[in-house]
């Protein structure tokens, strides 16, 4: 049997602690204008990044939740 402890705990884990590690990475890019919001093609990077995040995590959930569906 699938427990909390072995799906969402490691779940919350890695998507909170890798959240936390890409938010500062997002912000130093963003300070040190590595990055420059102001010009299109950086624009479309950085939403790459944060759907790609985001879209990997919701394909985890998802897998997730269709292997403890009984």
């Amino acid at each position: 049997m699938l427990t909390f402890y072995n799906t969402w705990l490691p779940f919350i884990y890695l998507y909170g602690v890798g959240g936390i590690a890409f938010l500062i990475g997002m912000y130093l890019i963003l300070k040190t204008g590595s990055l420059n919001i102001n010009k299109l093609n950086h624009k479309k990077w950085l939403v790459v990044l944060v759907f790609g995040f985001l879209y990997y995590a919701g394909i985890h959930g998802a897998l997730i939740l269709m292997a403890i569906k009984e």
